[in-house]
């Protein structure tokens, strides 16, 4: 470490460690300039169509200086020690680790003549994959995830069986990055195979029915390292087919996208086998182009670039393939329906005149996903006020057939495909970890029934109650918002409140079970709220759209207004409301902190976009753009800069008024939204606001290391990084643990 940093850090260790840190003790201390080694430069500023912006802590943006690494261990160094003296910290990981300990399992799913499953037996870091030839044979273990790694941080990323059922195709992920090695087994005996796939990150795997290969993606090779710990932008990725038994070397380009750097695209293979269909997109809106090759048409096999027949060659809508008979496809598609319906294109007559619909849009439900089982049944997932729905209808006419029966809640898991003759799908909710349901579509009348049904010891879900309310935000619309307690509590305003909040890129935050957030309620006497803000997909591309690009403050307007419901109708307080999210959400968090830090005693971010002039030029955050803009474009500029988290940050006027308690959450193998968001945002807030006389309240980060934007972390990490969360929240706003 830098001598310099070295002799800054004693400074404030000597200052500050001693006079804080004692357990019991209230939260109280100062930042001075220099805060664990951090450097502001003034004079680093960058020019955005004419006007100047500051960048004083840009060297923050290279994860492998001296100085960085120097910075990420001072503020690890500040934190723990804080966390470590939090009174509720050992009975909060105790208590989540008793809780935690359930089976978990997936909806079985049928390849070729066996069963497969996953099954976790509560505490294990990754959950084990079983086969079984029936139902009612005897489950073993087929893949062990546990046995990649000793500490559990090398996880399963994706996986795809031959349509055979004799060949399996997946893929391992190290330390929580996106980047995946591809392996390959033999399904009798779990033989694996010498084959390795490298280079592998947003990737497909479908396997040619003949069982001879499969389609995958990967990008260039690039000068650095690519282990999750770099910045550099992924751009060029390409489709190769790999062929069993060759090398990586041999794959064969299927298809390229030379002029266009930043497409990304993603191959299947129909249900018949006869047509490979490629999905194209270029950032994360729901849109794609749909070309497809007929197999037939490559009598000599996949040799080179396919010869693709360009369907749908511009980015209007969405087309996502649900199954085809012979040249009739059916596709779920949002073109000129906003909530979704089911559409169907014959390849023979491939005009758009000649197109007919099969299932209309409905008025106010969302279609969720679509698919097709046993021959000539389309089972189709609608989301009706952020609840989801099951309808089966018949393939050959779209004439809706029945309505499966449901609680509140959530299908986060279905199978069933068209060879198969059953179906089996998942329901999980606030208070419901699982049930899974088994139908037999052979036997009339069709009659789910629950398969598995999992519960938790120590916890009893009629204790508590589920409630769905909605208020109006700013401009008036009605948002949706969950609300969960234990039943008979008295709203005046004394219950801490955990509000939790996404409101981006199409994407609907359903109920589901979650045993930290329950423990937060049964032994912190806390209020959980969830709002269904807009920007997500919870009715559909409209609502998604009012809170994206230009209408992104709709976002963070409809946040505020749900704190503020909250403390009007007495779930809680100011000084108890913290609120949490991730990601997307974790600039959410920071941009509400920023423009209305008066709202709440504590925020939660974790692995946050919070530099939202910069985002696009590291790793993946190009496309990204479809939902935040572009600071490039001097329009999108100005929406940007308003609420940027990161160019925001400013000492709160008003007397008593002071930012909230804030814990920054990131991963060093975080290369989706890159740690030096979270590094810059928590040295400006530590410069900016914790100078300030009236800023009592801790600004911390906390880096885990080995870990990545969460897919895959292992149980470990999650029981401890729960435990870390809610004993800092406890501590922060003086709450009693509850037996």
């Amino acid at each position: 470490m830098n001598q310099y940093l070295k002799f800054q850090i004693s400074i404030y260790y000597s200052k500050f460690s001693k006079l804080y840190y004692k357990p019991g003790e209230s939260v109280q201390f100062h930042y001075n300039q220099i805060k664990g080694g951090v450097r502001w430069k003034p004079n680093t500023v960058d020019d955005y169509h004419g006007q100047k912006v500051p960048d004083p802590y840009s060297w923050l943006e290279d994860p492998d200086s001296e100085k960085t690494q120097a910075f990420v261990s001072a503020q690890n160094q500040l934190t723990l020690p804080f966390l470590e003296c939090c009174e509720v910290r050992d009975l909060f990981k105790e208590r989540m680790t008793e809780l935690y300990d359930y089976p978990k399992y997936s909806c079985p799913f049928k390849r070729g003549s066996r069963y497969f499953h996953f099954y976790n037996t509560g505490l294990q870091n990754q959950s084990v994959m079983y086969v079984q030839e029936s139902l009612d044979a005897e489950p073993t273990v087929f893949l062990d995830p546990n046995t990649f790694s000793d500490d559990g941080t090398v996880a399963l990323r994706g996986y795809a069986f031959s349509e055979d059922g004799e060949y399996l195709a997946y893929g391992t992920s190290a330390s929580g990055s996106d980047w995946v090695e591809m392996r390959f087994l033999r399904v009798e005996g779990a033989t694996r195979l010498e084959d390795r796939l490298e280079r592998v990150k947003f990737s497909c795997m479908s396997w040619t029915h003949d069982g001879k290969g499969l389609f995958y993606n990967s990008y260039p090779d690039q000068e650095g390292k690519s282990d999750g710990t770099e910045t550099s932008t992924n751009l060029y990725q390409k489709l190769y087919y790999h062929v069993l038994g060759t090398p990586q070397s041999e794959d064969v380009l299927c298809a390229e996208f030379p002029d266009h750097s930043k497409w990304m695209s993603g191959a299947e293979v129909s249900d018949d086998g006869r047509y490979v269909l490629l999905s194209i997109r270029e950032g994360c809106d729901p849109v794609n182009r749909l070309w497809y090759c007929d197999l037939q048409k490559t009598p000599q096999g996949i040799t080179g670039l396919l010869p693709w027949v360009k369907l749908i060659d511009n980015f209007d809508a969405e087309y996502e393939y649900v199954t085809n008979e012979g040249t009739v496809f059916t596709f779920k598609t949002n073109l000129d329906a906003p909530r979704y319906r089911l559409i169907n294109i014959d390849f023979a007559s491939p005009d758009q005149s000649s197109w007919k619909e099969l299932i209309p849009q409905h008025d106010k439900d969302v279609i969720v996903f679509a698919t097709c089982t046993y021959s000539s049944y389309l089972f189709v997932c609608f989301l009706h006020d952020v609840k989801n729905v099951l309808k089966m209808y018949r393939l050959s006419s779209g004439e809706e057939l029945r309505t499966f029966s449901l609680d509140v809640g959530s299908i986060v898991g279905f199978t069933g495909r068209k060879r198969d003759s059953e179906i089996f799908y998942y329901f999980t909710s606030f208070l419901s970890p699982a049930i899974i349901y088994h139908c037999d579509l052979t036997k009339e009348p069709l009659q789910p029934h629950i398969f598995r049904e999992v519960t938790v010891k120590g916890f009893n879900p009629s204790d508590y109650q589920t409630t769905q309310v909605f208020y109006p935000s700013k401009d008036g619309t009605q948002i949706p918002m969950f609300i969960v307690h234990k039943k008979g509590i008295k709203l005046d305003g004394s219950h801490p409140g955990f509000l939790y909040g996404y409101g981006g890129f199409n994407i609907s935050i359903t109920p589901s079970y979650s045993v930290s957030r329950l423990i937060f309620v049964r032994h912190l006497d806390g209020i959980l709220a969830v709002a269904n803000i807009r920007g997500g997909g919870e009715y559909g591309e409209t609502w998604h759209k009012a809170g994206m690009l230009a209408n992104k403050q709709n976002c963070f307007s409809d946040f505020h207004c749900a704190a503020e419901y909250l403390i009007k109708e007495g779930y809680t307080s100011p000084s108890k409301l913290t609120i949490n999210g991730g990601s997307n959400g974790g600039l959410l968090v920071a941009a509400c902190v920023n423009q209305r830090p008066e709202l709440f005693g504590c925020a939660v971010a974790q692995v946050g976009v919070m530099d939202m002039l910069k985002f696009h030029k590291f790793t993946i955050g190009h496309a990204w753009t479809t939902d935040f803009g572009c600071s490039e474009d001097k329009e999108q500029f100005e929406w940007l800069i308003k609420y940027s988290p990161l160019h925001n940050i400013h000492v709160p006027e008003g007397n008593g008024v002071q930012y909230p308690a804030v814990l920054l959450l990131t991963g060093d193998h975080d290369d989706r939204v890159v740690p030096l968001h979270s590094l810059k945002y928590i040295a400006t807030l530590q410069h900016i606001v914790g100078r300030s006389p009236k800023q009592t309240n801790p600004l911390f980060i906390l880096v885990d290391t080995k870990s990545g934007h969460g897919a895959g972390k292992p149980t470990s990490k999650v029981i401890q990084e729960v435990a870390d969360t809610y004993s800092f929240i406890a501590r922060c706003l003086n709450i009693a643990w509850v037996k």
